[in-house]
């Protein structure tokens, strides 16, 4: 089960990237693409909150044995809403406008 949750987790993550390159064809925001690149995100971050929450600390796995409490676990989903709110902060106030300067 370990190893199924990560390989859902790192197909989520390779979602996530393709769907958020993808998101701008021809100068322009697929909205529908840009949004489930943001689910796949999310779903992402969920994955990795299930192994660390079903298998921290049953030394199966170096890295998930940090996330021995209920706050560092909860570190995961902060980290996951941030990165998403960066990243639409980014695409929002730095790609939008570059990509409406380069129509014009």
């Amino acid at each position: 089960m370990l190893y199924t949750l990560a390989l859902i987790g790192a197909a989520f993550f390779i979602a996530h990237v393709v769907l958020l390159f993808t998101s701008f064809n021809d100068a322009k925001l697929k909205a529908p693409r840009y949004f489930y690149s943001h689910l796949t995100l999310w779903l992402t971050g969920l994955t990795v909150f299930a192994l660390a929450f079903l298998y921290s600390g049953t030394n199966q796995s170096g890295f998930l044995d940090y996330f021995d409490t209920t706050l560092k676990k909860s570190y995961i989903l902060i980290f996951t809403f941030g990165l998403s709110l960066v990243a639409h902060c980014l695409v929002t106030f730095v790609v939008l406008p570059l990509l409406k300067k380069s129509n014009v």
